[in-house]
């Protein structure tokens, strides 16, 4: 009985930390395009009805878009900042996945994996069909 209840407690904290580490992603990341290497701008990650969303707040002189022209539904015409470009994603284990990443440039959606490559570096893939199929753009933490 008592190495049930300690097995039971340890198992417990684990699952809690690795919860936890999810979490991380939330906050401000600069955004580097993964073709010409040039921060772009700042984008918010944060929870909405369970789900992890990324807005942006901020586009940098880098920027080649402002308005979504090409963008869908709802964001067809709208200024970029406030906008979300990541939506409904759900942890899954050490990553999120799930929900979907807009290309403001060409207006395309498409399915978004996010994981955490270290504190301060984020690793968003957006793809089509399979996770192979897509591009990989690397965030970095802004630092408070």
């Amino acid at each position: 009985m008592n190495k049930a209840v300690i097995i039971i407690f340890f198992l417990y904290n684990f699952s809690l930390c690795a919860f936890a580490q999810d979490y991380r992603v939330l906050g401000k990341w600069k955004t580097v395009d993964d073709t010409d290497g040039r921060t772009k701008s700042i984008v918010e990650l944060y929870m909405k009805e369970g789900k992890l969303f990324a807005k942006v707040v901020e586009l940098l002189p880098a920027a080649t878009t402002t308005i979504c022209n090409s963008c869908p539904g709802d964001k067809a015409g709208k200024s970029l900042i406030q906008m979300d470009i990541v939506w409904n994603m759900r942890p899954s284990g050490t990553e999120w996945s799930g929900g979907q990443i807009v290309d403001p440039k060409n207006g395309k959606v498409y399915s978004c994996l996010i994981s955490l490559e270290k504190e301060d570096l984020l690793k968003v893939r957006g793809y089509i069909g399979l996770s192979l199929l897509g591009r990989t753009q690397l965030w970095h933490k802004v630092k408070s």
